[in-house]
């Protein structure tokens, strides 16, 4: 890894993720100038202005930083684990799961800690049920390739959420429709405590970056990987924990944000290479700030109206998706 250019793509991510976190804070249906901004975060006050700051927008900005870091840094992991550049974070059924979970708690109109602690429960529950049906690709070491298997297990779970969301949607109060189809397309209007998804993002920078040079040797197969005496089990078993863990508390944060854990670590990975010690810390601020800067949109351009954030990250990312899948055919 060239130690500069990393640092490099480190620092001019950190830097546009300041400054959309400083737009965050200053644009919306009340306008606040940075200065005044800034002076909110260093002395608070009980002025509106600085509850508007820093009881509204600051963890909003800051739970959108935290999920979408979630997500690219999970992105990028499974797509070393699948050996796919178009794999992403909900392919193998955490988002169903959670979405399943967080939905029944609406319907049955519990409290919003009790939808969050749903939907980590349905995602948890998904990765049990992966985690079981291929368990043998995953821990017991053959050196056969897992991603058939575990593609195929995701899809099934998937599904089957999918065919319990749609019943109980079906089925759901008028009164309630509304926030639940908020929630499956991604909402971060009820964050009010961000620091859940920025712990769960510090951990999984902690458990993974230090195995980013043996997720290198894993893209080589498996069977190199085992040659150089990687233990391949025991690494994708950790990566699909901490992908499928990391996606978990991104879905529980702001519902199901799609096509930033596929399109961010791709197109990193285009600009800078696929050096996992430089993309996976990359893939996490890359993410972070994509989701910010769509939530910045989301609340601002039909404002006082807010759109789920989700809208923006698919119709941004649907043509660039498209675009990737023109360039990988023959």
């Amino acid at each position: 890894m060239n130690a500069r250019r990393a640092m490099v793509v480190w620092g001019g991510l950190l830097l546009a993720s300041l400054a959309v976190l400083v737009a965050s804070l200053a644009l919306g249906s009340v306008a606040v100038s940075p200065v005044r901004v800034v002076q909110a975060l260093i002395a608070r006050s009980t002025d509106m202005v600085d509850e508007i700051v820093l009881g509204l927008r600051l963890p909003r900005a800051l739970g959108g930083f935290a999920c979408g870091a979630l997500l690219g840094l999970a992105g990028a992991l499974l797509q070393v684990l699948l050996r796919n550049p178009l794999a992403e974070p909900y392919v193998l059924g955490v988002s169903g799961g959670a979405a399943a979970f967080a939905l029944a708690a609406m319907l049955f109109s519990m409290s919003w800690w009790s939808v969050n602690a749903a939907a980590f429960a349905g995602a948890f529950l998904s990765i049990l049920l992966v985690l079981g049906l291929a368990r043998r690709e995953l821990w017991r070491g053959e050196p056969q390739d897992a991603s058939p298997r575990l593609l195929l297990t995701g899809a099934v779970i998937a599904a089957g959420w999918g065919a319990l969301i749609t019943l109980m949607l079906a089925v759901a109060p008028e009164n309630r429709l509304r926030g639940m189809v908020f929630w499956l397309t991604g909402d971060l209007n009820g964050v009010a405590f961000p620091w859940t998804g920025l712990i769960a993002l510090g951990v999984a920078l902690v458990a993974i970056v230090p195995v980013a040079p043996q997720l290198n040797v894993l893209l080589r197969g498996d069977v190199a990987a085992q040659a150089l005496g990687v233990p391949v089990a025991r690494l994708r078993l950790r990566v699909y924990l901490v992908a499928s863990l990391a996606a978990a508390a991104a879905v529980t944060t702001a519902g199901t944000i799609g096509f930033v854990g596929l399109v961010v670590p791709h197109v990193l990975r285009l600009a800078f290479g696929n050096d996992q010690r430089m993309l996976l810390p990359a893939s996490a601020l890359g993410g972070g700030l994509a989701v910010m800067a769509a939530d910045l949109v989301a609340r601002t351009v039909i404002a006082p109206a807010q759109l789920p954030v989700g809208v923006i990250t698919a119709l941004v990312g649907v043509p660039v998706f498209l675009w990737m899948l023109l360039r990988r055919a023959p």
